[in-house]
C-alpha cells in the first residue's frame, strides 16, 4: 500500500476514533454497540456529552500542536512543543488531562516541569502521552526505529515522568514505522518488546500478547499499557477498521483514547481508504488558544501528507 494512504490513515483514523468514542467516555461496557448495534448503519457521530457530533477531544487537538510544531520548526523542538500544550492548556480545553493539567500550568521550566510532577506524585503512567502519538508517528517513520521510538519518549517525558508512558509511545511508533514498510505489526511484536527499556519490558509484554484481551487488565484503560493493549487487541481480533474501532469503544471507560489509539494503529493497517467516509464530514478538531482555529478532515489529511512528505 502507499505510504502517503497509510499516513493519512493515522491521523485521520485516530481522529475518528477519537470523536466517535468521546460521547461514551467512562459508560459502561457495550453502550456504542446498544445504541448503534448494526456496523454501517449511521449516526454513530452522534455527539454527547458535552462535545458536539464529531468533535475531537484533547486527543486529537495535542496531536495537533505536535504535528504542526514538527513541521514549522523543522524537526523535534521540545520548548515549542511544550509551549504549544502550554498556551493550548492556559485557553480552558474541554478536557485535559488532571496530570498534564498539573504539567502544563505549575509554572516550571519544559525540561523540569513533568520531572517536578512525578516526583511529588509518583503516578504519571496515564495514556495522555499515547493518546496523541498519532502525528509524531508519521512524522519520524521514515527515521528507523531507533530513532522513530526514542522521539516518542522524548515528547512523552514533556508530561509525564513515568518511563511506561514513554515506552508506550514508543511502542506506537515503531508499530506505525513498521505498518509504514508494509510489514505486519503484530508479527513484529517480539522485536517491538525487545526495544523496549527492561524495567517496563514486562508489563507490555503481558498485554501485547496473542493471549491477552481487556478483560484480563488489572489496571483501568486510561493507563497506557491497558491502553495500548486494548487497542492491539481491537486490531487483531477484528478485520476492518470499522469494526476495530467499535471493539474498542465497546470497552467502555477512557473510550476517547483507547479508540484514537485504536483507530491509528488502524488507520496505518488499513489505509485511508478503509476509514467510512460517512464519519468525514462532522469530523472537526477545534485548537483552543490558537485563534478560534477548528481544523475539518481535509485539514488532518493535508496535515498528514506533509508529516509524511516531511
Amino acid at each position: 500500500m502507499e505510504r502517503m494512504r497509510r499516513a493519512v490513515g493515522v491521523v485521520v483514523g485516530a481522529a475518528v476514533g477519537d470523536a466517535l468514542g468521546a460521547p461514551f467516555e467512562f459508560g459502561a461496557a457495550g453502550a456504542f454497540s446498544a445504541r448503534f448495534p448494526v456496523a454501517g448503519g449511521g449516526g454513530e457521530m452522534c455527539g454527547g456529552g458535552g462535545w458536539e457530533p464529531g468533535e475531537a477531544t484533547d486527543d486529537t487537538q495535542m496531536a495537533v500542536l505536535v504535528g504542526e510544531s514538527l513541521l514549522e520548526r523543522g524537526g523535534l523542538d521540545l520548548p515549542d512543543v511544550f509551549e504549544r500544550f502550554r498556551r493550548w492548556a492556559a485557553a480552558e480545553p474541554k478536557d485535559i488531562g488532571l496530570q498534564t493539567e498539573d504539567v502544563l500550568t505549575n509554572g516550571a521550566a519544559w525540561d523540569l516541569a513533568a520531572a517536578l510532577h512525578f516526583r511529588v506524585n509518583r503516578r504519571a503512567a496515564g495514556n495522555g502521552a499515547l493518546m496523541r502519538a498519532s502525528t509524531s508517528a508519521v512524522y519520524f517513520a521514515a527515521a528507523g526505529r531507533e530513532a522513530a521510538m526514542e522521539a516518542g519518549r522524548r515528547i512523552s517525558a514533556l508530561t509525564h515522568g513515568d518511563g511506561a508512558a514513554w515506552e508506550g509511545t514508543a511502542i506506537h511508533h515503531e508499530l506505525v514505522r513498521v505498518m509504514f514498510e508494509d510489514g505486519d505489526p503484530l508479527a513484529a511484536l517480539p522485536g517491538v518488546l525487545d526495544a523496549v527499556a527492561p524495567a517496563h519490558r514486562e508489563r507490555y509484554a503481558t498485554v501485547l500478547a496473542p493471549d491477552w484481551h481487556p478483560g484480563l487488565a488489572t489496571e483501568f484503560n486510561g493507563a497506557v499499557w491497558p491502553c495500548l493493549g486494548s487497542a492491539v487487541w481491537a486490531l487483531r481480533t477484528t478485520d476492518s477498521f470499522e469494526d476495530a474501532v467499535r471493539a474498542a469503544v465497546d470497552l467502555g471507560g477512557d473510550t476517547d483514547t483507547v479508540a484514537a489509539v485504536t483507530g491509528g494503529l488502524a488507520g496505518a493497517y488499513y489505509g485511508a481508504d478503509a476509514i467510512p467516509e460517512r464519519w468525514l464530514p462532522e469530523l472537526h478538531v477545534p485548537l483552543p488558544g490558537f485563534g478560534g482555529r477548528v481544523l475539518d478532515a481535509a485539514d488532518l489529511v493535508r496535515l498528514a501528507e506533509r508529516l509524511a512528505g516531511a
